[in-house]
This record gives structure tokens, sequence and C-alpha cells, in this order.
């Protein structure tokens, strides 16, 4: 028989496909991607039709030889790689390479890698689908172009090695908008009334006020609260509707991309990048002992919920057979796409719904486990029962006054039996209240009316669940970009994650405001979409991608040429004034960037070079006063490798250093003695942050991490607050605890209970508008008045 070849893109693929093949077959993997525009230049001939100048990527001149040596022995070759753009430009450029030694090409998509699925593929394969690559190629042109062409002038305005993204730069601005938001918000103070009505049979409940003289209403003083609480005190409560129902809650549909990444973020906190990584080694086969490979899960970039008839019935089957006929849906669930979805893929779904995830637990690691189970979950839910609640609402009238209250009990848990629903992100803990049977016309005593304080609140700063939910939303992006987009702009350190929320730093609001102000109609969220909707009608035959690209690349070359002209005043407005005067030369010092971030120059460069690091207040208060214990010379504050410190200003005649040690440091540090050597305790800096160590070092390698003397806000934590540093070197605070407790806050903790909720602490916060303040993690509340900053 004549052997044939099928090439996929990762080495995983081939161990699982190898089994459904017989020996007349070859499979070989790629690896990824072979060819790449260059990396030190634009790549693109622009007044030829936008023609990339692709190159092979370094070190895959060897997998693109061997693929040629296959192709040599074989009758037909078979080119699988991912079923997307990605994959079919990859298919493309291997076709380009091997078309030399065979010619008879062919390419073969399947959703899942289980052997129906393969066999089908191989079976119905066909040419390339050169809309597809051209979508990819047209979206790969404008990343470049906006990359090479916009980055250069972040470089000359702020400093050199910062990069600008056709949509990673919309992302950041949508960040960055919301945080101006948060900024400029200002609380609003309003008042709740609550009541705690009883029944003449002993029962009781609490009623909240929905409305006055049948209107809505504001109370926003306490004043108005105890007018109307006055008031209310002589009034009659009596039902004047009562009504049970029975209501119902429908399963959700199986995961696409978004929705996976989304609730792989709330419920197992992991990073859209994991979750992606994950669910590829679940897509492309895990080791089940004697049974080999195994793909476990459907292709996971889609963003169709379709499911195949033939797994719809699976799973039916499986349901009545495990759970029960009163679990399974009355009829088949069919579920609806977003408009434009690519149909053709289908949901992520579990490929063998006998491989429970209890059954093969032993054989994924605790992350693949915990993935492989929400996913199995979430598809076997799709096609169950709803969950049934029995509700009560009840209203009461006290005149002019009405309060209203509900409750909901579980009857069944259809569905939820096996997908929990849990609490929305930024959503109130609310009890849920248990309402007696009441009758109308029902009279009701009054037990107690208690008037509430609360306060407005911002809106919330986005998660990577819910930035990507608003991309989504907003049509940016699409399945196979999500996770790429949110690391860049981590990555670019334009943004951090704090307790789980993305917080665009000073340099990424900076690289923000000046993307937006000088090229407004690219880096904004219609334009995005709209460019988008053109690659997605390229794809589909609508429109020639060379086309399209011309269309963007000539308004875009005039924003550039006009922006060029503008580069020196938009850099000088970008350097802020201060009051500091150069001690070298008697001129203003300004504030410039660096890749170190914000630092003081002299005005009067380059006739003076003299530069400085941008002190905080308090580093100025540490540092005033202190002399070199060497030389008698004032001490003056540096920035190095590890951060902050005191340094000689006889420097390089003396080379005297030592940590920056705040005044509540040094009482901590005071008196401690080392547990190994009875030494004195110092505090020093290492590459992850501050901590305390044996001042006999290097005879005694003793040291423990710095504590703030605050404990750990986490439930059933027994440690405290410590320093730490990043990878990158930027300093966060974490529980002592940690693995074991990964509570952490890039603010720094203040031993100032909080005047709102009484928590034991709050954090050090600056903002242009605000200036230093001080903000409770746990409900928001902001002081703004003095700062005692000392942590006694």
């Amino acid at each position: 028989m004549e052997k044939n070849l099928i090439i996929v893109e990762s080495p995983a693929k081939t161990r699982t496909i190898k089994k459904f093949l017989g020996k007349n077959w070859e499979v070989e993997a790629t690896k990824g991607h072979i060819w790449n525009l260059p990396e030190k230049s634009l790549g693109i001939e622009i007044k030829k039709g936008f023609r990339p100048e692709y190159e092979v990527i370094k070190g895959k001149e060897k997998v693109i030889s061997k693929l040629k040596d296959e192709a040599k022995k074989v009758s037909k070759v078979y080119l699988a790689p991912d079923p997307d753009r990605e994959g079919e430009a990859i298919a493309w450029h291997i076709a380009q390479e091997i078309d030399e030694v065979n010619s008879s090409i062919y390419r073969a998509c399947f959703n899942e890698i289980t052997k129906e699925a393969v066999l089908k593929g191989i079976n119905d394969a066909g040419p390339l689908d050169m809309n597809k690559v051209n979508a990819q190629q047209a979206r790969r042109i404008l990343d470049r172009l906006v990359g090479y062409k916009v980055s250069p002038f972040l470089w000359e305005t702020i400093y050199w090695g910062l990069s600008a993204g056709r949509v990673q730069s919309v992302a950041l601005r949508i960040l960055s908008e919301r945080e101006k938001q948060i900024e400029d918000f200002i609380p609003e103070e309003y008042w709740s009334i609550t009541a705690l009505l009883g029944t003449f049979g002993k029962q009781s409940f609490y009623a909240k006020l929905f409305k006055i003289d049948g209107k809505d209403f504001k109370i926003g003083k306490k004043t108005q609260a105890q007018t109307i609480v006055d008031d209310i005190k002589s009034k009659t409560f009596v039902v004047v509707e009562f009504k049970k129902e029975k209501k119902h809650r429908n399963p959700y549909p199986p995961f696409i991309t978004s929705t996976l990444q989304q609730d792989a973020a709330r419920r197992l906190f992991f990073p859209s990048r994991k979750t992606m990584g994950i669910a590829q080694q679940l897509y492309e086969g895990v080791e089940l002992g004697s049974k080999g490979s195994v793909g476990l899960i459907t292709y996971m970039r889609t963003d169709s919920v379709r499911v195949s008839e033939q797994a719809k019935k699976g799973l039916r089957d499986f349901i009545s057979k495990n759970f029960g006929e009163k679990y399974l849906s009355e009829k088949p669930r069919e579920y609806r796409s977003k408009k434009g979805a690519q149909e053709a893929h289908e949901a992520i779904r579990p490929t063998y719904l006998e491989y429970t995830p209890d059954s093969i637990k032993d054989f994924l690691s605790d992350e693949q486990f915990r993935l492989y189970q929400l996913i199995w979950s979430r598809f076997v839910a799709s096609q169950m029962s709803q969950a049934s609640y029995d509700t009560k609402t009840v209203e009461i009238e006290a005149e002019k006054y009405l309060f209203r209250a509900s409750s909901s009990k579980l009857i069944f848990d259809g569905f939820l039996k096996v997908y929990q629903e849990i609490k929305e992100e930024n959503s109130e803990d609310k009890e849920e209240e248990k309402l007696p049977d009441l009758k109308e016309g029902e009279i009701l005593k009054l037990l107690e009316l208690k008037p509430q304080q609360h306060f407005t609140k911002p809106p919330p700063r986005f998660t990577e669940a819910s930035l990507i939910k608003e991309l989504e939303t907003n049509g940016i992006g699409r399945p196979s970009t999500y996770a790429q987009i949110v690391t860049t702009i981590k990555q670019r350190k334009y943004v951090t994650s704090e307790k789980r929320k993305l917080v665009p730093t000073e340099l990424g609001i900076t690289v923000n405001k000046i993307l937006v102000e000088n090229f407004p109609q690219i880096f904004n969220v219609k334009f995005t979409a709209n460019m988008e909707s053109e690659l997605d009608k390229i794809e589909e035959g609508k429109d020639e991608w060379v086309k399209v690209l011309k269309d963007f690349y000539l308004p875009f070359e005039t924003t550039l040429k006009k922006v060029e002209k503008e580069k020196i005043k938009i850099k000088n407005r970008l350097e802020e004034k201060t009051d500091e005067i150069c001690e070298k030369c008697g001129k203003p010092m300004i504030i410039k960037w660096s890749k170190n971030g914000r630092f003081l120059a002299c005005s009067n460069y380059p006739e003076c070079k003299n530069t400085k690091p941008l002190v905080s207040k308090e580093e100025e208060k540490i540092a005033n006063n202190q002399k070199c214990e060497l030389c008698g010379s004032p001490m003056v504050i540096k920035t190095g490798k590890f951060g902050r410190f005191l340094a000689c200003s006889k420097y390089p005649e003396c080379k005297n250093t030592k940590p920056l040690v705040s005044k509540e440091e040094e009482k901590i540090v005071n008196n401690q003695k080392c547990e190994l050597c009875g030494s004195p305790i110092v505090i020093k800096t290492g590459k992850f942050g501050r901590f305390l160590a044996c001042s006999k070092y290097p005879e005694c390698k003793y040291s423990r991490p710095l504590s703030l003397g605050i404990k750990c806000p986490e439930k059933g934590c027994d440690g405290f607050l410590v320093e730490r540093k990043t990878r990158r070197g930027k300093v966060f605070f974490g529980c002592s605890n940690y693995p074991r407790c990964d509570f952490a806050t890039w603010d720094k903790p203040i031993a100032q209970i909080c005047p709102e909720c009484g928590a034991e602490f709050m954090v050090l916060k600056t903002s242009k508008s605000k200036g230093e303040f001080l903000k409770c993690l746990k409900c928001g509340c902001e002081k703004v008045e003095k700062i005692d900053v000392k942590n006694e």
C-alpha cells in the first residue's frame, strides 16, 4: 500500500493521532509556525501590494528539511494544523516549502482528536482555504505596520524599547479610561431604610423601603433619613400584595473560548494565558495509562456554541443513564451563537463523556483536572433540566410608604447538580430572606426600623475575565487572540495585577495618553471592531485583502507624517516642572522618563547632566540628616538592581551603602536578636525585597521576611504582611505564609483602622487629583485627610 504523511503543529498531537492510523502513515510536527516576518525590519513591501517578506524562523531549518525528506517518500501529504486562520497560514507555509518535492497536498481539518474525527478529516480533505490564509496575512501585516511605525514614536517621546500594538493598545485604552473614571469618582452619600416586621404568629422578616408616594426616591442625608423614620414609626403596616410563584433557571450553553477564559478566571483564578495553555494540552492529548494518549476536549479556540447531533445524543443518553430522566431536559436544548460566529467549529466540550473527571484524575495534573472538570460539568449541565425555585414576594404599605421583601427556595437542583453557580464579581453579599406565608390585608407589627448609610461606589476595575468580556462585547479580538492581548499588556508593564484586578501603571497611562491624543482614529474601540469585521469579510471571500490594507494605510500614513512634525512638542509636554533646583548649576530640575521610571534631570541638559531619583516625601524624611559612618558626608538615595538604597554622596571616593530603612522598620528591627547565634538583626535588601538577616553574615546565614507588624486579612490565616519583590524588581506586600496564603497588594499597608468597616489596616495610595490618601481594601472607603503613615 502507498504511504501517506500527515503534518500537524504539535508533537503531542502526533502521539495521539498515530494510534488511529496504520503503519502506512507517517505523522510529523512543525512545532508551531515555520515562517515569520523578519525581526529587525518591517518586512513588508508596501509599494508592491503589501507583499510580506517571510523568512524561515531560526531553528526551523531542520524541521523543514525533515518534512521535505518525508514528503519525498509518500504518495500524499495531509496538512492538519489547527482549524483556524493561524493553522491555515501554517499549512500554506508548509505547502510552499514541500510543493517542489510533492505536489499531492491536501488540507485536513478536525475539531477534536478522536479516531472518527481524524479519519473523517482525512476523508474530507481538500484544497487550502486561501481566504483564511489572506485574512491571517492581512491581520499580521496590519499588526506589523502599526507596531513598527508607531513604536519608534514612543521611543522618541518617552524612552527606547516601548511598543504599541493595534489591538493591545485599545485594550490598554479601555483599562486607562476605567482608571480615570475611578480616580475622578466622587462618592455620594445615600441612605436606605429597612423595617423588621413581625406577624402575630411571632414570625419576623426584614422588608426594605421601596417607594414613597408611588415613586422612586433618594435619601441623601442622615437628617432626611431620620425624618422619614420618625414619620413611619406611627404608621400601620398592611400587606397589600403577597405572591407565591415557581420560577426556573436554565443552564448555560457549553463554553466558547471567551466564556471558558472568564469562568476559569472567576472559579479557578487562572490567567487567560494559563487557561489556554492547559486547554491546549487537553485537546492535543494526555496519557491515560494503557489507553495511551487521548485528546480529551474539542478545539479550544471557537466562538460557536454549536454541538454536533451525535455528541448531543450521546450527552442526553449519558444524563438519562447516570442522573435519571428527571434531570434530562424535556427536549434537546439549542443554543444560539453570536452573530458572525464560525459555525464550522463546535463549542468546547469533552470528546469522551465516559472519561468523567474523577475517573481519570490520577492521570491529570491538578490544573488539568480542575479545567477538565469545569469543561465537562458545563457541557453536561447544558442538556440537563432547569433548576426550580419557590419564590415569595410581599409588598407592605405604611400609608404613603411601600416596603418590599422577597425570598426564594431551591426545590429541585436540575443542572445545578453538576454546575454550581457562584457569586458574580463585584456583587454584594446578601443574605437570603425567609418569608413566612402572609395574607393580603394582614396587619404586621413594626419591631425595628433601621436607617443605614451607604456611599456610591466607582465602577470596578477590570479583571482578566471582565476585560475579555468587554473586548468580546465590543467586537475586539477573536478567540485566538484574547489571551495574547492580556498577556502582552502585562508583559510590557503597561498594567499590573492587583488582587486579580488589572491596574494601569503610570507608564501605561502615559503611553495611552500619547497614543490616543495623536492617533485617535486608530486606537479606538469602534475602528478596531470595524477592522475585525473587515478581516472576517476577507475570510468569507467578501473582500480583498490588499484593498483592506490600502484603505487602512493611506490615512494612517498621513497621520504618521503629521505626528512626526509634532514629536518634539509632545516630548516636551511630558516633562514636568518642579520647584527643585539643580545643586550643580542652579537651574530648575524637571521630571523625565527612562526605562526605570520617572526621574529628576537638570533642565540645562546637555550642558548639565545632573540626574537623581524621584524621591517620595517618606523617603526624603528617612534620608534627611543621615551621615556616612565612614567619611561623615551626607547620604543620598540611589536606585539599584534591588531598588532604592542609601549611598555616600562622595561616591566613588567612598563606596559606603546601606538599606533605606523607615522609622517603623527601625522599630521592628530594634533589639531583635538572631535566633541561631544571638547577634543583632539588621535589615537587608535582596532580589525579592527587604528581609531581616543576622549582622554576623556570612558567618551566620540566618534570615527571615521583614514583617510590617500587620496581620494578614485572609480568613483563617495567622501570617503577617511582609515586603516582597517580583522577579522584575517591583515591590509588593504579601503574606508571610506564602504559598499557603496568596494575599498580595501593590499598595503599602498602613496600620490604621478603617472608619467604615473596621478593617485592621488601610493601604497608601497616590493620585494626581487627590494626592496621598488611604483606602480600605475591604470596603473601598477612602480617607483623604492628613495621613499618618507610621505602622505603630
